[in-house]
């Protein structure tokens, strides 16, 4: 990881790998502010974008254990808006080229993103994308009520459950569940999710007396070549004074900070024999269980397929390894944020990792295939 740091790829990286809940290693190198020249320690706070998923999907799974949710309960049962979709058109080229929906979208469909919803991020170009950010869907400074609404007349790409496409599924999620537990969004996952895991640093809005530990946020020169140099400092990423004053939408899908020990924590939670256990062992073989059907994978409008992996209740599931993952990942639970904070578990090796970097664009980067293979081989040794 050094290496990384020393070619000017990443300004610093935060990593610790569990193996049967103990800490097997834990380290930092390189810097939480390259400008300012401070040093990287393990109490900074990162950006953690999409492994703000994670947590929402342990927020629903744990509805679904105390019975408020189902898994194949319809998402219009409880947000009506959702009900009576349409679905475009192959190779539609406008918004009314629709059939209706046969399926309607489940509280399953949302966790393993194959609702047929979009994002309007990664897929430039479709007819999806435009509508999206015409209508602002993805906005943090519009309430997830209000996206809610925004969505009711907006039609789906696919039939629900027959393809996987990432998409605003989680921020639909913390709206239901602030439906279904008459509480906002944050204060659920505050009072099911942080406390009991005595999670302190992870939080949409950072306080005042912790905003210093709080890591810069850079890009390379080419955002779509993840080794171009050199870094650049984004200032007001991914909008002005992000995570620094609380916003109309703390979402599903991104916008929670957080810390590598907090990181841990959560991760344990999800190994075997956790303490505390917020789930049941049924609920995490679930989650960690591809949920997709036969033929069916994950991919990316700029990347094209991610081969052998499908896609459980909320991280991909490695169903066969490839080139990039280590020899014997299959079974692994994993995800990240864009910003280049991953985790994975493995349950057949009872080991699991973290790594938390801050360059745009660092998902899946070569800096974390080759963490992973070496971490792999050393919990072997």
């Amino acid at each position: 990881m050094q290496r990384y740091v020393d070619q000017g790829i990443l300004a610093g990286v935060s990593f610790a790998l569990l193996h049967r809940q103990e800490l097997a290693y834990q380290d930092c190198v390189g810097w939480a502010n390259i400008e300012l020249a401070i040093p990287l320690r393990e109490d900074h706070l990162f950006r953690v974008f999409s492994n703000t998923k994670l947590i929402t999907s342990i927020a629903v799974m744990r509805l679904i254990e105390a019975g408020t949710l189902q898994l194949d309960m319809p998402i219009a049962a409880i947000l009506p808006q959702l009900g009576h979709r349409r679905v475009l058109l192959p190779h539609a080229r406008h918004v009314d080229e629709t059939v209706a929906a046969s399926t309607q979208i489940t509280v399953r469909h949302l966790l393993c993103h194959s609702s047929g919803l979009g994002y309007g991020l990664f897929d430039r170009g479709s007819l999806l994308y435009d509508l999206y950010v015409q209508r602002k869907v993805f906005d943090p400074f519009s309430s997830l009520e209000n996206l809610i609404d925004i969505l009711a007349d907006l039609p789906l790409n696919f039939e629900p459950g027959s393809a996987w496409q990432y998409s605003i599924a989680s921020d639909v999620l913390a709206r239901a569940i602030e439906v279904v537990s008459g509480q906002r969004f944050e204060d659920f996952l505050q009072q099911t999710i942080f406390d009991p895991l005595d999670m302190r640093d992870t939080f949409f809005t950072v306080p005042a007396e912790k905003r210093a530990r709080l890591v810069a946020y850079y890009a390379g020169s080419d955002p779509m070549n993840r080794l171009r140099r050199p870094l650049k400092l984004l200032a007001d990423a991914p909008y002005a004074n992000a995570n620094l004053q609380p916003v109309a939408r703390h979402g599903g899908g991104s916008g929670l900070v957080s810390s590598l020990p907090d990181m841990l924590k959560l991760v344990r939670c999800l190994m075997p024999n956790p303490q505390p256990a917020l789930l049941s062992r049924e609920s995490i073989n679930a989650m960690m269980t591809n949920q997709l059907p036969h033929g069916v994978g994950i991919h990316f409008p700029t990347v094209g397929a991610v081969p052998g992996k499908g896609f459980g209740l909320g991280g991909a599931v490695t169903l066969t390894a490839s080139h990039d993952d280590p020899p014997d990942a299959a079974g692994e639970f994993e995800w990240g944020g864009i910003a280049g904070t991953h985790w994975w578990i493995s349950p057949r090796h009872n080991t699991a990792g973290i790594l938390m970097a801050q360059r745009k664009m660092a998902f899946w980067h070569p800096f974390s295939f080759e963490f992973k293979r070496l971490a792999y081989a050393a919990l072997r040794a």
